[in-house]
């Protein structure tokens, strides 16, 4: 028999199962606090500036998702989303582009042409045209 919150034929290990937290409201701790695991929290809005504001009122910025059969409005709203990666209708992951987030989410990227700049010493060096000019 398996432990209550185990999915079922899952006897060990630290397994739960998804829950869905419906009616939940912007100021509630399960919508303003990262949360891992299989864990969905559904927040009603009242239009796309009010789903932008409700998005953008957290201290993480890591992703954001968009879901709309109107490509104007998803690139409206992907402009205005402050994360570091924003995927439209389910977009599949490129390891080409940079991962990381905003905020509290951290700052830097990974992957990618961006993920490189970390590992670079960039040398910035000035006078070279005053240089061919004295010669």
């Amino acid at each position: 028999m398996s432990r209550p919150g185990r999915p079922q034929g899952l006897n060990c290990g630290y397994y739960v199962r998804p829950t869905v937290f419906a009616h939940v409201m912007p100021d509630m701790t399960i919508a303003r606090e990262k949360i891992f695991g299989p864990v969905l929290s559904i927040l009603g809005y009242s239009g796309e500036s009010d789903a932008v504001r409700i998005a953008n009122d957290t201290i993480y910025g890591l992703a954001g998702y968009i879901q709309t059969k109107d490509n104007a409005a998803a690139r409206r709203i992907a402009r205005q989303l402050r994360v570091g990666m924003v995927y439209i209708n389910e977009a599949d992951w490129e390891a080409a582009s940079p991962f990381g987030g905003f905020k509290q989410s951290g700052n830097g990227r990974e992957h990618g042409e961006f993920g490189l700049a970390d590992f670079l010493e960039i040398k910035a060096t000035g006078g070279y045209r005053a240089l061919d000019k004295a010669s």
